[in-house]
């Protein structure tokens, strides 16, 4: 089962339809205890990072997060839930991230109009055995962005854990993939026939972790 880990913000049933669409086993849960027997965690996020991080801690559901972390259990952030892996956000100063990445989380450059709101191609870093992108051919590496805020790892465009970018008035963080740790700035539960194949890859990948493949 993959929990899809529902805090109260947005609507977060996209992302557990998407999963379905694509023959997982997904359900919604807002409980810790409902996320105790999952073999893998959705972090899907909209909005601000202050709220969502505020709610994520105010459900106990960032235990869930920490304990899937210590135990290598495959997580998929989305969008602001890509953002709350990190430690701190420009968008909502004082409030503190999950601090799982290292790095945070700033506003874009103003050389563009914000928030990105659009389809955008992907560029694949050369990172060795990254397998989030296996299954999707760089002419189809087109995914949905809502977003005003960006991902700035320690390092950058050189730290290991950044697999894909896109180009939106700068290089822009898309992907990372830390082992069993994805996570996604775009939307794949938005980003038709590529998404769903990024969400099959990834129960794919849970799978394969489970049987130690």
């Amino acid at each position: 089962m993959i929990a899809v880990l529902d805090y109260g913000i947005g609507n977060l049933r996209s992302a557990e339809k998407a999963l379905l669409a694509v023959g997982a086993q997904a359900r919604l849960v807002s409980n810790p205890d409902e996320a105790v027997n999952a073999e893998a965690l959705v972090l899907p996020g909209v909005g601000s990072f202050g709220a969502c991080a505020d709610a994520l801690r105010n459900s106990g559901l960032h235990h869930v997060v920490y304990d899937a972390i210590e135990k290598e259990k495959p997580l998929l952030g989305i969008c602001v839930g890509f953002q709350m892996l990190f430690s701190e956000s420009e968008e909502s100063p004082g409030i503190p991230g999950l601090s799982v990445l290292e790095g945070a989380i700033l506003a874009m450059s103003p050389g563009k109009r914000l928030p990105q709101m659009q389809w955008n191609k992907l560029k694949l870093s050369d990172r060795p055995g990254s397998v989030m992108f296996r299954e999707i051919s760089d002419e189809d590496l087109w995914f949905y962005f809502v977003h005003s805020y960006a991902a700035y790892p320690i390092g950058f465009l050189e730290n290991p854990v950044v697999v894909a970018t896109c180009e939106y008035g700068e290089e822009v963080v898309a992907a990372v993939e830390r082992g069993p740790l994805w996570a996604t700035q775009f939307h794949p539960e938005k980003s038709g026939v590529m998404g769903l194949t990024l969400l099959r890859q990834f129960v794919g990948f849970v799978a394969g972790h489970n049987k130690g493949l």
